[in-house]
């Protein structure tokens, strides 16, 4: 008796309505009585012939229309679990070749160094050939990187490359790479003007120090260019950025005082009207924001050990908050015993996020609204901004 994939499960394999779960299987797909798929009308050819190998993707198979509905159903779910529904937005999903940073493992193997993804469920690395997620300024430097790396690392040692584009060009993070001597100093250099890099940076054990720097590095945020520090958090791609700032602009409205938690570089701080206030942990993202926009108040503060109490919360009309994936459960106890009118809340886990909004539904807030955003293409990772309102 044959069988039909109904839905996408957390970690990408299709589920019958039985609850059999069969790696790359789409929605509409049939198994087979010997087990095998049978494609349906969501059921694409990947475009990557590293795929399903390389860990990067794992839904390269599914087509967009699917794609966009397991995003709004891994959302659902997780509200489902605590007894929340709301309205579910059409999802934006961001297109091929738009990830402006990514984290790339490296290993000297032979007189040769590999560099890409790691493999699914696996330490070994796909050597990138092709790559159908990663902004082509970021693919063009995986080859000239290769050869790079297999003269500076040493036999069997490995490092990670981080890489992020920049207003300037493409900012290179190279972590476990040791540059030792003169010849690996001019080795390097060499490399950075020749691929006219925005910036170079090294981290040996001791924390990141940039290498090569020709003028100071930024990015634009919502029309502003803010100082970026080494290593510092940005959306993954522009379009997906674009996105969530715009419904964070959207729940805030006209909002005289506006509070923005964890506000790393400002992505959402500049973007908003009247008085801001930012609170970020972070030293140098403080720091570059505060040189940025000057009229904002930005606070150098831990809001896991020290989250704002309902007597500061008081001081606005709206609260934004962007939360790492562990979400933000010390702030959103104080945010649920507050009287703040309405909170823009963007997330990267709906996990956490759920979690936070029963919170917030137990002291009396409403879920008005949420706006999936696939910014990782064909992963399985789900970015989302919602509005709750008082």
């Amino acid at each position: 008796m044959t069988e039909t994939i109904v839905r996408i499960a957390a970690r990408g394999e299709g589920v019958t309505e039985s609850g059999r779960h069969f790696p790359f299987a789409v929605p509409g797909d049939t198994i087979a009585n010997d087990g095998s798929i049978v494609a349906g009308p969501h059921h694409q050819v990947p475009p990557c012939r590293h795929f399903p190998a390389c860990g990067g993707c794992q839904l390269q198979h599914v087509d967009d229309a699917a794609y966009g509905d397991y995003l709004a159903a891994r959302i659902a779910g997780a509200l489902a679990q605590h007894g929340l529904v709301t309205k579910i937005r059409e999802p934006h999903l961001s297109p091929p070749r738009s990830r402006r940073r990514a984290s790339l493992r490296t290993l000297k193997l032979g007189q040769r160094a590999v560099i890409g993804f790691n493999s699914a469920r696996s330490n070994q690395i796909v050597d990138l050939r092709e790559c159908h997620i990663l902004r082509p300024e970021l693919f063009a430097l995986v080859a000239p990187l290769r050869e790079l790396l297999g003269a500076l690392l040493k036999p069997r040692r490995g490092g990670e490359v981080q890489l992020a584009m920049a207003d300037q060009g493409v900012d290179v993070l190279l972590k476990g790479v040791g540059v030792e001597g003169l010849a690996a100093i001019e080795t390097l250099t060499e490399f950075c003007t020749q691929q006219q890099l925005a910036r170079m940076s090294l981290d040996q054990g001791l924390g990141p120090e940039a290498f090569y720097e020709p003028v100071p590095v930024t990015a634009t945020l919502s029309g502003r260019p803010v100082a970026l520090p080494i290593g510092a958090f940005l959306q993954a791609t522009e379009d997906g950025e674009a996105v969530l700032a715009a419904a964070v602009c959207e729940a805030v409205g006209e909002a005289t005082r506006t509070a923005d938690l964890f506000a790393g570089l400002g992505t959402f701080a500049l973007a908003l009207p009247g008085q801001v206030y930012a609170a970020e942990a972070s030293r140098d993202a403080v720091l570059a924001l505060k040189r940025a926009a000057p009229a904002i108040a930005v606070e150098h503060r831990d809001l896991y050990r020290r989250p704002l109490d309902v007597g500061e919360l008081a001081n606005f009309d709206v609260v934004v908050l962007d939360p790492p994936r562990a979400g933000a459960a010390e702030q959103v106890a104080n945010l649920a015993a507050s009287a703040v009118p309405r909170i823009a809340y963007v997330s990267c886990n709906p996990a956490t996020y759920a979690r936070d909004a029963k919170t917030l539904a137990d002291g009396g807030y409403a879920l008005a609204w949420v706006r999936p955003v696939g910014q990782f293409r064909w992963s399985t990772h789900v970015e989302l901004a919602g509005c709750f309102t008082k």
